[in-house]
């Protein structure tokens, strides 16, 4: 962006320090002039069109409320720029993963399992798919909030309840890859449109990358494969290969994600009652607590634009009896699964709920 930036922006936020770019926006590092505390401030030029960051302002307001959301404090044109104002959040789970020599606990993953399900199961509630679940895209939270998880990036998300009809999305196919290709769902790889079961697919190859320390599908560097030749190793690994010597329950959550049908209400109820089984057995003590920090002499760089590292502020809790909206409507359009589970049932799982 060839402007010159504005120093303040709504004459209250002092800009500071980048915090990281992208082609079409900066992130700052910045100071409330007026509250003392520190926030992030996105700047994008108005010549972006559409622009992205209105639309994730537009997003973040329709989940404002849910624990663990980012919070948009302010939106609007400064100068020649589109605004957007967060709070701070802590490191990345991937940076935390790197700094912890690739590696977290049995207890971290399953409570990370257990807080991005009731995540997961809120936007969906709010009729919204975020398409991009990743290490980069989950964020821990500062102080107080250290324990508590936050799904941000919203850039690629979508609705999947239309809500003038009141009916799902129709089943589409001959779609592009959306997300990112290391944890993205088969059917995304296999240009399927995306639907609630993808997000919580690539949830589950998340945790299980976070337990194993790598996947099968990603070299040393974790990028480097093409998308293609990442789906032929997801479609050849058996799940029984995948979680070899880990606990079985995320054999049992794979296939259940990958039996879902397009537009079928996802039991995150039993889900999250697998993991909690799993963490029940466990020597720590039962609760969603992690157990991971950045090491005292683990220097943190500043990470690109598009993973948004460092952007969110906690919102406040919900009480524990709100309840989530749910379709009704299945399609009889289903993943491709070597495996039907019959012993899944509905239970609901309330937004932000602890085992």
């Amino acid at each position: 962006m060839n402007h010159k930036v504005p120093i303040r922006i709504d004459g209250r936020f002092r800009l500071g320090d980048v915090l990281g770019s992208g082609s079409y926006a900066v992130v700052y590092h910045a100071r409330n002039i007026i509250k003392d505390d520190a926030v992030a401030i996105k700047l994008e030029s108005i010549t972006a069109q559409p622009s992205s960051v209105q639309r994730k302002y537009a997003i973040l307001k329709r989940l404002e409320g849910g624990v663990g959301i980012p919070c948009a404090l302010w939106f609007g044109r400064e100068s020649t720029y589109h605004a957007l104002v967060l709070g701070l959040l802590g490191p990345s789970l991937h940076d935390l993963f790197l700094a912890h020599d690739r590696k977290f606990s049995l207890h971290t993953v399953v409570n990370l399992g257990i807080q991005l399900l009731s995540r997961l199961e809120y936007i969906h509630s709010n009729n919204y798919v975020h398409c991009n679940i990743k290490p980069q895209n989950v964020l821990v939270g500062l102080g107080h909030l250290k324990h508590t998880a936050f799904i941000i990036d919203f850039g690629i998300a979508k609705e999947y309840w239309d809500t003038a009809t009141r009916v799902h999305i129709p089943f589409r196919q001959n779609q592009r890859l959306t997300g990112t290709p290391a944890f993205a769902s088969i059917n995304n790889h296999l240009g399927v449109d995306l639907g609630r079961h993808d997000d919580l697919e690539s949830l589950t190859y998340m945790l299980i990358y976070l337990l194993r320390g790598s996947l099968p599908w990603l070299t040393s560097d974790d990028e480097k494969l093409s998308s293609s030749s990442i789906l032929e190793h997801k479609v050849n690994t058996t799940i029984e290969v995948l979680c070899d010597g880990i606990p079985v329950e995320f054999a049992s959550v794979l296939i259940y994600t990958r039996s879902l049908a397009f537009s079928e209400d996802p039991d995150y109820g039993r889900l999250c009652s697998l993991l909690c089984g799993l963490q029940a057995t466990l020597a720590a003590p039962s609760t969603c607590s992690l157990d991971i920090s950045m090491p005292d002499n683990h220097i943190t760089r500043h990470p690109p634009i598009s993973n948004e590292h460092w952007m969110a502020e906690a919102a406040p809790c919900l009480p524990d009896a709100t309840p989530l909206r749910r379709s009704t409507r299945v399609s009889h359009q289903r993943a491709a699964s070597p495996m039907h589970p019959t012993a899944l049932r509905k239970k609901p799982l309330v937004a932000g709920s602890r085992c």
